[in-house]
């Protein structure tokens, strides 16, 4: 059956701004074509703070994300309470360890991460902020602790990088559509309407899957 990767970073701004027509988008997909999520891990591990040049090239792409996309908005205080480091791969592991969990939180966590940084001016960047929001999620702390460094943890990070970057993810969000083993197509992202990528996924999937139509 097909299936429609999502390949994201839980601290990616354009993630954050694609939440709501993604959300549409996993409500009209036709039968039969099941969502699927993928980290694809923006920044590595790195205890350094960020450097000012890159502090103002985010803030600008956060300025144009709240004139891209309708509805969307930042916390700009986020970058007087925190000192802000450009690593996502903590976040991205604590999606993995919140997953084991159970699927559902895979999402869950995903969530909390971007509401914690967009909104809330905390740093996912600290696993101290990860644990917190694991509690708040209703987790298993010890466990989610035990779990957000673990080399397993680590090691299916690497797997889902590989698998993104296999299927020639090199930007964030971005959707793959699998049609059986060989067959994998980009479907344009598009932040503000849904309709254009719902049809992408229709034609592809009648194409490979006459029956179906």
């Amino acid at each position: 059956m097909p299936v429609l990767y999502y390949i994201h970073d839980p601290m990616c701004s354009w993630c954050y701004g694609f939440a709501a027509t993604l959300t549409q988008l996993q409500q009209g997909l036709p039968d039969g074509v099941v969502l699927m999520r993928l980290l694809g891990g923006l920044a590595p591990d790195s205890d350094e703070p960020m450097s000012m040049a890159m502090r103002a090239s985010i803030r600008h792409n956060w300025q144009r994300i709240e004139q891209t996309v309708p509805g969307v908005e930042f916390n700009y205080d986020f970058w007087e309470h925190c000192t802000p480091r450009r690593s996502t791969y903590p976040a991205c592991r604590a999606v993995i360890a919140a997953r084991e969990q159970g699927e559902q939180f895979d999402e869950a966590m995903t969530k909390a991460i971007q509401r914690a940084y967009y909104r809330q001016a905390r740093n996912p960047s600290d696993d101290a902020t990860l644990t917190e929001l694991a509690g708040e999620l209703g987790l298993d702390t010890a466990q989610f602790a035990r779990s957000l460094n673990s080399p397993q943890t680590r090691q299916r990070l690497r797997q889902e990088m590989m698998q993104a970057s296999d299927m020639g993810v090199a930007s964030y969000p971005s959707l793959r559509l699998q049609c059986g083993e060989r067959d994998c197509h980009a479907v344009e992202v598009d932040y503000r309407q849904v309709e254009p990528m719902l049809d992408s996924v229709r034609i592809l999937v009648q194409r490979h899957y006459p029956s179906q139509a």
